[in-house]
């Protein structure tokens, strides 16, 4: 099998949790010249960022993943855990004259939540060019910078690789051109219920309209996913978990599992499965890279949950390329 190339953001998240609830403190009808302060109890500075959460896990999962994302000058030791892991960063886009993209995110008792999102050195993307990369076989979008997921898209093409379109949060960021030509070219496309509505409201194009040249998962939380591929409907169970810490990196672990089972040749039913265990292991950790296991554990588990091993096709992937 030919390389995976994860493109989107690594960030910090600096998380803080305010022992009350915003509503309290804002006084609706002065909105217009808001000035609060919450003072906050517990404070959590966690690595991640899409491209880095699906290569993690990629990683633990016995793939070796190139990283194709923009860091900034304080990403050594992040990068070196990830190497650790499995993660080969020598793609990584490395700029020292600036600071990794980092996010701030204040929580209140509600679940209410205000942020700030720092782009630092995602905002250079763009010039990460994945045609210099060789045996590129995947190629994975994840939210990015706007012009480097567009210029990504594109490269994909020009490469022939499999693209992977999880494009998530930036479908209000992104231009129609390049929401079109993502899924234009998508092998796979990856959204939860809300994120796949936004894109039918945009192209007018249903799961069902995308599934005709995609396989599209459509991922519903603790309810599972279903994968779509062309008129069939295969429906994936959601695993109940040990323990629920935190769903942040969730759906990154889910595209993770879900590829990884796709490239070793199981049929679509067997890597959803590998898909919601991997998201199952993220939401028993606090952090969207905390979780750990084996190859092995992982198929030990998978047994369990699913009274059998996963099993690996003898010939290559069933799943369609869509047409370049």
């Amino acid at each position: 099998m030919g390389r995976i190339a994860v493109t989107g953001s690594v960030a910090f998240d600096t998380i803080m949790v305010f022992p009350g609830r915003f509503g309290d403190h804002i006084l609706p009808e002065k909105t217009h010249l808001i000035n609060v302060s919450f003072l906050v109890n517990r404070l959590e500075r966690r690595r991640g960022g899409t491209a880095a959460n699906i290569a993690y896990t990629l990683a633990l999962l016995g793939e070796r993943p190139m990283l194709c994302a923009a860091v900034g000058s304080d990403f050594t030791e992040y990068g070196a855990s990830l190497s650790r892991t499995g993660v080969d960063t020598s793609a990584a886009l490395g700029c020292d004259d600036v600071p990794t993209a980092s996010c701030f995110i204040t929580t209140d008792l509600a679940d209410n939540q205000i942020t700030a999102f720092f782009p630092g050195a995602m905002a250079r993307a763009a010039d990460i060019d994945l045609c210099a990369l060789e045996d590129v076989e995947h190629v994975v979008v994840a939210p990015d910078a706007p012009d480097g997921m567009t210029a990504h898209i594109s490269q994909a093409r020009q490469m022939g690789a499999r693209l992977i379109f999880a494009p998530a949060q930036q479908i209000p960021s992104i231009s129609d051109q390049t929401l079109l030509a993502g899924l234009d070219a998508a092998w796979l496309v990856v959204g939860n219920d809300y994120e796949l509505e936004l894109v039918r409201n945009r192209t007018g194009r249903s799961v069902a309209d995308l599934a005709k040249t995609s396989i599209v998962a459509l991922t519903q939380g603790a309810r599972g996913s279903q994968l779509h591929i062309g008129g069939e409907v295969v429906t994936v169970p959601a695993i109940t978990p040990r323990r629920v810490m935190d769903p942040t990196g969730a759906g990154d672990a889910y595209i993770a599992g879900l590829l990884a089972g796709l490239r070793r040749g199981l049929d679509p039913a067997q890597a959803g499965r590998m898909g919601s265990l991997a998201a199952t292991y993220a939401v028993e950790q606090q952090g969207p890279q905390a979780h750990r296991f084996t190859p092995a554990e992982f198929v030990a588990r998978y047994g369990e949950v699913f009274g059998a091993e996963p099993v690996v096709a003898a010939s290559t992937s069933t799943a369609r390329r869509s047409p370049a």
